[in-house]
């Protein structure tokens, strides 16, 4: 494999790790959010949420991937369309779709928090949002970093369906060159980038887990 092909390589990995980013960053917050709006006992944001949650984790993603690309040029009078910007709607389909499985990560590691800590903290004459945030939160993260842990590897893996609307990622990349130089050596290098950025991550989420032993 030559030099050139290596360089493709590498420029399709900083794309997938863009990608990555912007997921992580974007999809916690929203996840969060949606999770509140989950346990909220008015229907008004229960039901929204509920069907949120149940759309986006019972439909594949490159589905949605597709759908969120192509859907507004098809719909008649629909008020946009992403006009050739790929990446964006790419980083939309997987912002959405994470948020919805870390939404039920954090409404169960909130849930496991006993009621008796919530009570603790009007006891000491915080508001709900003050407890929530100052007692609640910190030993939710500890609950949910080994499930948040498995749903970052796997994202790392899934941006690599974004090849489905002809985004230039690793993978995408590897695919096109193996074919055009009739070698297996591109998927190789490629794997091995996954490899390394996953064992990285997880060395990564195991000192997080090690840091957060003291929430016991």
């Amino acid at each position: 494999m030559n030099l050139a092909v290596f360089k493709l390589l590498l420029d399709g990995t900083v794309i997938t790790l863009r990608m990555f980013a912007l997921t992580i960053i974007f999809s916690i917050p929203l996840g969060l959010l949606v999770s509140v709006l989950r346990m909220s006992r008015l229907w008004i944001f229960n039901l929204p949420a509920r069907l949120y949650i149940l759309v986006l984790r019972g439909t594949p993603l490159m589905l949605q991937i597709m759908f969120i690309f192509y859907a507004p040029g098809l719909i008649q009078g629909f008020p946009f369309s992403w006009q050739g910007d790929r990446m964006m709607a790419a980083n939309v389909a997987l912002i959405l779709n994470y948020a919805a499985y870390l939404a039920e990560i954090f409404r169960g590691g909130i849930q496991a928090i006993p009621q008796g800590q919530r009570e603790a903290g009007k006891v000491l004459g915080l508001s709900g949002t003050e407890t929530f945030f100052i007692v609640v939160m910190p030993q939710v993260v500890k609950h949910v970093i080994p499930p948040m842990g498995n749903e970052i590897i796997n994202l790392v893996k899934d941006t690599s369906l974004v090849q489905v609307i002809g985004i230039a990622e690793l993978m995408n990349t590897a695919k096109v060159q193996a074919s055009g130089n009739v070698s297996i050596m591109p998927y190789l290098v490629a794997g091995g980038i996954y490899l390394g950025i996953t064992v990285i991550l997880s060395a990564v989420l195991s000192f997080t887990e090690k840091k957060l032993d003291y929430y016991r």
